[in-house]
């Protein structure tokens, strides 16, 4: 049966589709740990560990359909070129970053980052800019604060909005054929002098480390420029990748469907068949406790527990497992009372075989196929029970769950900002999964269900 179900599924082109959907998922999960740090996914609600991308920006491929916006830089030690020079005790350790400015749009700050482990002198740090048309600005100078250990390790990150950068760009101004009192740091420095556009071509950037003793030494160096566009779909509000967001999200979301649907479809399978196995008041307490079940408000008890015993990802699970099983166990119930009426059911009752023996070696294996249908189908519900729970701020908040970034664009109010690119795609991942698991289920219960064989 397992094989004729297998063959069906491949023939079939809801089959074909839904598995090729699974596949790209199943792909999409194994690779999320190997493609994207772990650290990623426990620091997904630290706004440190996002603090080197751009907020709210949309993604790159939209420099494709208008104006070349800036695409976000990050810069480390390892991008620069380093040179060093020593005279009279003084050593100076220089840092250039290479910046081939091509954009339409400026940046929207600038961040120069550094880590110096120093003695007694203070080292002094001056920042350059090489421009095109071959002015240098000097915008920044200034030592670093001073210290009674032989061993200092200091870091600290210069945002463009610094005063002594505003302060410093001033003595340029002469330089401009307009006005550049007002403008952004970030604008004046990549701006032509003739006209408030972007003057393109190759800048260079030196972060100029001025070391007075032998205890002094750059241990790091970085240069970020805040672009207008990032990564494949964008970030948000609190500056997280979130392609990182939702392929860190699929494992979750397949895990919680799956195990949602296994164990609430396991459970509606023992329950139903035990109702329908033995019949009269077995099966008619057994119903009237499904009805009451199958009765009661699904949200709104979901809700309360979530409130009321924590928003854990296993107590969530947990909770959608309570009100899952109920449809299943109604199905099986109505098949189990015609498969024991069977001939080799009667028999094996007759040869002396227990109520269990018989449920669980000649009816339970007639089921299975069945069940393999009703699986793949109640996966959908369950991660829409999820991500429900989650939009409305009861899911885990630790998890970048699909749902859980929908909640964080509503909280942020991303649809009247016209922020899509934090709305659509959780929401298609939600869709495409859903209709994947349909597709497979709807086309195993076309195969497998016995009455709806029996009706064609």
């Amino acid at each position: 049966m397992q094989k004729k179900l297998l063959l069906g599924l491949l023939r079939s082109r809801r089959g074909i589709i839904g598995v090729t959907i699974i596949g790209f998922l199943l792909v999409l999960s194994a690779v999320a740990p190997l493609i994207i740090p772990i650290e990623s996914y426990f620091r997904w609600n630290d706004p440190d560990y996002w603090i080197n991308n751009p907020k709210t920006v949309a993604p790159f491929w939209t420099n494709f359909f208008g104006p070349k916006e800036f695409e976000h830089l990050s810069l480390d030690k390892n991008d620069a070129k380093v040179s060093s020079e020593s005279s009279e005790g003084t050593r100076v350790d220089n840092y250039t970053f290479q910046v081939d400015m091509q954009a339409d749009s400026f940046p929207d700050d600038i961040m120069f980052l550094y880590s110096v482990k120093y003695g007694d002198i203070p080292p002094v740090l001056q920042i350059d800019i090489n421009r095109p048309d071959n002015n240098t600005f000097t915008i920044y100078y200034s030592s670093l604060p001073p210290t009674n250990n032989i061993n200092t390790s200091f870091s600290d990150r210069i945002f463009s909005t610094n005063e002594n950068i505003k302060e410093s760009l001033k003595q340029y101004e002469s330089l401009f054929n307009y006005s550049i009192s007002g403008l952004e740091p970030q604008v004046v420095i990549f701006s032509d002098t003739n006209k408030p556009n972007v003057l393109k071509g190759m800048y260079q950037i030196s972060e100029r480390f001025y070391l007075f003793d032998n205890y002094s030494s750059v241990e790091d160096a970085g240069l970020i420029l805040g672009g207008k566009v990032f990564g494949i779909m964008g970030t948000d509000d609190l500056r997280r990748d979130l392609a990182v967001g939702i392929i860190w999200g699929t494992p979750i979301a397949l895990f919680i469907g799956l195990t949602v649907s296994i164990f609430s479809i396991a459970i509606g399978l023992i329950y139903g068949v035990i109702a329908g196995y033995r019949g009269k008041r077995t099966d008619e307490t057994m119903m009237r406790v499904n009805d009451i079940f199958y009765a009661l408000p699904t949200l709104p008890l979901l809700i309360l527990l979530s409130i009321t015993f924590g928003r854990s990802i296993f107590l969530i699970i947990g909770f959608i497992l309570i009100f899952s099983w109920m449809g299943t166990a109604k199905v099986i119930r109505s098949i189990a009372m015609q498969i024991r009426n069977y001939q080799y059911v009667e028999a094996a009752k007759l040869m002396g075989q227990s109520d269990l023996m018989v449920i669980f070696k000649h009816i339970v294996p007639q089921l299975l196929p069945l069940t393999f249908a009703s699986i793949a189908i109640a996966v959908p519900a369950a991660i829409l029970a999820e991500a429900a729970l989650s939009f409305i701020g009861l899911g885990d908040p630790s998890l970048p769950t699909w749902g859980q970034i929908l909640h964080d664009a509503n909280t942020a109010d991303a649809a009247s900002r016209g922020i899509w690119w934090w709305i659509i795609p959780p929401g298609l991942m939600i869709a495409l999964t859903g209709l994947a698991f349909f597709l497979i289920g709807n086309t195993l219960d076309a195969i497998a269900n016995p009455l709806r064989n029996k009706n064609k």
